[in-house]
């Protein structure tokens, strides 16, 4: 069995995406938690806002200038990492990406974590089925994350050779599809 969460719900969102924090907090056993419930009226950025455990992601979307794409009508499938993933990243690098001179290599990390349309974790398990264990996705930035099934959970490996977990799954809005992850993934 995959221990993958199908959980699908809404979160309610912040009025500013300025306002947004990360959606997963390292402290939570619950990927969610401190999260309000999803409202499925919102779209991929409102549903990062409502997310405390993602404030990280979010203020680098905005300084990427990437809220109206991600706002648009998609679809879009976010491998949306939480704060902890960020943290994970050698020190000062979240800093040095935020600054407006490295705008273009934070936009290319962050459209790296999408993938035009839909997909969902049952899609998604189902791809990497089809492909004999793993399925390549083609990011909006134009790279390949390669997602696998490893110890019953949905695994992403980045350009680089990184590995992320899935550990939320499903979370819809209007626009498109999130998948939590636990780990910033890479482009070359």
């Amino acid at each position: 069995m995959i221990s993958i969460q199908f959980k699908t719900f809404g979160l309610v969102m912040a009025a500013a995406f300025a306002a947004a924090a990360p959606v997963m907090s390292s402290a939570s056993a619950d990927p969610m938690a401190g999260a309000a419930t999803m409202a499925p009226s919102k779209t991929i950025v409102e549903t990062a806002v409502g997310s405390p455990d993602h404030t990280t992601l979010v203020a680098a979307v905005q300084a990427a200038g990437l809220v109206d794409t991600l706002s648009s009508t998609g679809p879009f499938t976010v491998f949306a990492p939480v704060n902890a993933a960020f943290a994970k990243l050698p020190a000062g690098t979240v800093d040095t990406l935020l600054k407006p001179e490295n705008k273009a290599t934070l936009a290319k990390i962050l459209t790296y974590h999408v993938v035009a349309g839909k997909v969902s974790a049952a899609e998604l398990i189902s791809m990497i089925k089809a492909g004999g264990g793993k399925a390549t996705l083609t990011t909006v930035s134009g790279g390949k994350l390669t997602a696998a099934i490893m110890g019953g959970k949905v695994m992403l490996t980045d350009e680089k050779g990184g590995m992320a977990t899935v550990t939320q799954a499903d979370l819809m809005g209007t626009n498109g599809v999130i998948h939590v992850t636990d780990t910033v993934s890479l482009p070359n």
